[in-house]
């Protein structure tokens, strides 16, 4: 235990606990003062289980999990379904399930979950190249169930994480260029096309997505980015008053407690979604370039340990992670400053919100785990864990 305790990263420790202090000063700078104030003294409360997590996963040998993902993927796919039914809704979304005095929301756990289990499946493939029929069309699939039954719940967000995550694991997983290549094509003629058609035929493409989607929820999300001139005041509130307190933030910021468009509450959900925006008006573009560069040397830090890693299942994880992470940065900041529609993500490690702190924490903590456990030769391993199909011809 003492040997594997000193090999933990003590660069990534330190950007988490510092993640932790800007989190802390953060929630408290929006909710002192208002029916929010204590919010911060939570968060505290999910760092130190998210510490407790982090630590226990580190120790845990990660290829365990990766040797059963696919019962906890079914494990999973049961909880999502389950939240359809019974869960409780916030915000427009209806994703969370009440267990006791706690509230978790099971599409944040469902990335870890996809992460493992989309593992497990790519090291059976041996590092052999997958094929379209066999391998990418069924995991595409198994991805667009948990996506589809996630958009339901109104969370566009976290089911958009989801495809990411698919891209990510498929590219590292030795598919044929030329498949990439179609998917790639494929992918941004759709967006093209999709965006094109709902700035030039804007009633139409609402009308399509209220009677087959059902979701005019949406709208509310894509108005705002693509047509603010048609958003309702309502729609386009939070996104306008957004780009006023990062622009206002210039470049060192109002100070800490003076932002005057959050310290007036103007911006809604400033101590959760919108966390970015009391980062940016208060401290200014210094303040988040600091805060960018601390994910920078996270994800580079995580890199390293794929590169190091001598098992074929750790990279997997690694950079299911590393794909979940740089959406969810890119995502959350980018609906602010006007470059992606408002969907509701979380800026990981530093918005509000237990679930996706813990879940979070236990990803860093599996990728702690690699590096403790990862440089065994497969020889070595268990067999029952990488028992690889055999080559045919």
């Amino acid at each position: 235990m003492l040997q594997k305790l000193k090999k933990i990263d003590g660069v990534i420790v330190f950007i988490l606990i510092s993640l932790m202090v800007i989190c802390i000063m953060s929630i408290y700078s929006v909710t002192h003062g208002r029916s929010t104030d204590g919010f911060q003294i939570q968060m505290l409360r999910y760092y130190i289980l998210g510490f407790v997590a982090f630590f226990g996963l580190a120790f845990l040998d990660y290829r365990l999990l990766v040797k059963y993902g696919i019962y906890i993927y079914l494990f999973g796919i049961g909880v999502l379904i389950l939240v359809s039914f019974i869960g409780t809704s916030h915000n427009g979304a209806q994703g969370w399930l009440g267990i006791g005095q706690l509230s978790i929301q099971p599409a944040e756990l469902f990335k870890l979950i996809l992460i493992l289990f989309l593992a497990s499946v790519l090291v059976l493939k041996n590092k052999q190249k997958l094929r379209f029929w066999r391998d990418v069309i069924p995991l595409g699939l198994l991805t667009l169930l948990p996506f589809g039954i996630v958009i339901s719940q109104n969370d566009l967000g976290n089911a958009l994480s989801y495809i990411i995550i698919l891209f990510g694991l498929l590219w590292i997983g030795n598919i044929k260029f030329t498949h990439a290549l179609i998917g790639i094509l494929l992918i941004a003629a759709t967006t093209v096309g999709g965006i094109w058609s709902y700035t030039h035929y804007h009633d139409q493409s609402v009308a399509f997505i209220e009677k087959v989607i059902g979701r005019e929820h949406l709208v509310s999300r894509f108005d705002p980015w693509l047509m603010p001139e048609l958003a309702s005041s309502d729609a386009s509130y939070q996104t306008k008053n957004a780009m006023l307190a990062i622009a206002s933030g210039g470049m060192s910021g109002e100070g800490y407690l003076k932002g005057s468009t959050v310290q007036a509450n103007r911006v809604p959900y400033t101590y959760a979604d919108s966390i970015f925006v009391q980062i940016a008006e208060e401290f200014g573009f210094v303040g988040s370039a600091v805060l960018l560069l601390l994910y920078f040397i996270l994800i580079h830090r995580m890199i390293l340990i794929a590169l190091e890693c001598k098992d074929r299942g750790g990279p997997f994880l690694i950079v299911g992670v590393v794909a979940m992470m740089l959406y969810q940065i890119f995502e959350n900041i980018g609906a602010f400053i006007g470059l992606m529609p408002l969907t509701g993500i979380t800026l990981p490690f530093i918005s509000y919100g237990g679930t996706s702190l813990l879940i979070n924490m236990a990803s860093i903590g599996l990728v702690m785990s690699v590096k403790l456990h990862g440089q065994e030769e497969e020889e070595d391993l268990p067999k029952a864990s990488y028992s690889a199909p055999a080559k045919q011809g």
